[in-house]
């Protein structure tokens, strides 16, 4: 079995009056190559008239967004002249690449009505030789989302990209990342395979997992060695994980605000290049 060299813990850093965990970057772990960010918003209740997610216009260059809508919904925007209001078991993945503008709120509809809400958006790295690509959005709503079950039905995993036992994902996505939202009931179990080569993103969104004999619980992320390739889960109850695993880039890494570059010269190109407008206007 491939072994855990840590479990970190996810670091809670709240925005405003929204509840928000992170696993990475913190203190003790800087990114799972190429898994540089994740924010974990929830959960929580949003009363009537509320004022929803406060993610308005801002750009990103050289990564993806990948956004799990467990709860709620996201109202998307782009200077590309996207929009789509993806809800509760829907999936946005947006390549930046050379950069756009976006933003990320509520619906009208949910910012009047209020209920649950919870979010994950995890960034991933793009290659040195992709960071300047043309941006793509693409949102998914949760009936459109590939599924792998197994056969007692206590195991689901909604496959977003890449593949997971034989089922492809939703997402086609411009390098080999795999990402997989996986559902556990009660006392069930899962064994797969993950080559060597990979490193492995394993996040406990909600109740307790067993992995390798290792405890993993709810808000904690799993750092693993390239020993072997077999993963042995087991859920003592009901559970969400967030698995993914890919190549490993193994590039510098420059993170200057919303942008993710290899040089501090990149990213000074880049706020240069927002300023003036290259990547794209913003009509409210």
């Amino acid at each position: 079995m491939r072994n855990i060299k840590k479990v970190h813990k996810a670091e809670y850093r709240p925005m405003g009056d929204l509840e928000t965990w992170s696993p990475i970057p913190t203190r003790n772990l800087q990114m799972i190559d190429p898994f540089i960010f994740l924010n974990h918003h929830g959960p929580q209740v949003y009363p009537p008239n509320n004022n929803g997610l406060p993610f308005g216009p801002h750009p990103h260059r050289g990564m993806e967004t990948v956004t799990f809508i467990l709860d709620g919904d996201i109202a998307h925007k782009d200077s590309d002249g996207n929009y789509s209001v993806i809800e509760s078991g829907g999936v946005q993945w947006m390549t930046a690449g050379k950069g756009l503008i976006h933003a990320e709120v509520s619906s009208e509809k949910f910012k009047k009505e209020g209920g649950p809400l919870e979010i994950l958006q995890l960034w991933v790295n793009l290659p040195k030789r992709l960071k300047m690509m043309e941006p793509h959005y693409r949102g998914v709503q949760k009936d459109k989302i590939s599924t792998w079950k197994n056969k007692e039905e206590s195991i689901t995993a909604r496959v977003v990209s890449g593949s997971f036992r034989g089922i492809r994902g939703v997402f086609d996505t411009p390098t080999s990342v795999n990402l997989s939202l996986v559902h556990f009931e009660d006392d069930s179990k899962l064994e797969i395979e993950i080559p060597k080569s990979d490193n492995i993103f394993f996040y406990v969104i909600r109740g307790e997992l067993e992995v390798n004999e290792i405890n993993v619980p709810e808000l904690h992320l799993a750092e693993f060695s390239k020993n072997d390739e077999k993963l042995n889960i087991s859920s003592r109850k009901k559970s969400i994980l967030l698995l993914g695993h890919a190549q490993p880039l193994e590039e510098k890494v420059v993170f200057g605000g919303p942008f993710v570059m290899n040089s501090e010269e990149e990213i000074r190109q880049a706020y240069e290049d927002y300023k003036a407008g290259k990547m794209g206007d913003w009509e409210q």
